[in-house]
């Protein structure tokens, strides 16, 4: 199980397990061409620690499954009908596995009744349905939304940066996950969450989602990340590209990919810096490897 050394701002600096995290799975229960056992043998092969099951309006029995040493989590995506007619996808991850509310008349009823349970929850691919950052905000005490989504690359909308940066500008203070999503097998290991915990039981994982103590990946990989009222510092394998992202115009190249024409690309996988220099409210870390794999932390803020 591999460790990162890890301090949120205001804590203090420890070493904490990274446990890899697929957040939004779909088996046989629903529209998935897996069942929940294969699911388990393909994310456990493939090096995961943690799988949400979370079919459409389906609750999967998780304690019943057999995780073969990973830890299963019980959710559900959720389906009101929001602006436009167009229907949410709202991802509750950390349901009870008799969760009742699974037919909501309106996403905020849907947000209110997971939390109520227990749940984070999640605005899925708002880019794929069709939502604007100003319709995602309008649905309170979700904690953010998924920055990367691999089912929805096929039409060319599996990112969301921009919705999560302009929920973010206009004072949201939201998180971001990256997921599969999957359906098919060509849905699987495009992007997962790595969740810095104290420990893999239950109530820990739950913890560092609701806390925010996460990060989004397609590849690029933190082995430190530390924050305090002094500076930021972090190591991460190797990447071509590495900015602090703020708000509106503001940002930090720290590595900008090829900024001088082909071939001049350079390499960065540490940095340390005074937060005096870092973008004001706040700001989140971006990198790129030299595959063009995106990883996000998630907001850094910095009054």
């Amino acid at each position: 199980m591999k460790k990162i050394i890890y301090q949120e701002k205001g804590g203090s600096v420890g070493e904490r397990i990274v446990l890899k995290a697929n957040l939004h799975t779909h088996t046989t229960n629903t529209d998935g061409l897996f069942s929940p056992a294969q699911i388990i043998d393909m994310y456990k092969d493939a090096g995961y620690d943690v799988i949400a099951f979370t079919d459409h309006s389906v609750l999967n029995k998780v304690s019943a499954y057999d995780g073969k040493g990973m830890r299963l989590i019980s959710g559900v995506e959720l389906h009101p009908f929001g602006p436009r007619g167009i229907r949410w996808h709202i991802l509750a991850v950390g349901v009870p596995e008799d969760f009742p509310h699974l037919f909501p008349e309106t996403g905020q009823e849907a947000v209110d009744r997971a939390v109520e349970a227990g749940a984070v929850v999640f605005c899925a691919h708002p880019y794929w349905c069709g939502f604007t950052p100003d319709e995602v905000m309008t649905l309170a005490n979700i904690s953010g939304i998924e920055v990367y989504n691999t089912s929805c690359r096929y039409i060319g909308k599996e990112f969301n940066m921009y919705a999560w940066d302009s929920c973010l500008d206009a004072g949201k203070k939201y998180t971001a996950i990256a997921v599969d999503d999957i359906h098919a097998m060509h849905d699987f290991c495009g992007g997962w969450t790595m969740i810095c915990a104290e420990s893999d039981s239950a109530e820990d994982v739950m913890k560092a989602l609701k806390n925010g103590d996460f990060y989004s990946t397609q590849g690029p990989e933190f082995s430190k990340l530390v924050v305090n009222d002094v500076f930021i510092e972090a190591e991460f394998s190797e990447c071509a590209a590495a900015v602090l992202v703020g708000r509106g115009a503001d940002g930090r190249e720290l590595l900008v990919e090829n900024p001088d024409g082909p071939g001049t690309c350079g390499v960065i996988s540490s940095f340390k810096i005074a937060l005096s220099d870092c973008p004001k409210g706040l700001f989140r870390i971006q990198l790129r490897d030299a595959n063009g794999k995106f990883c996000w932390s998630n907001p850094v803020y910095n009054q």
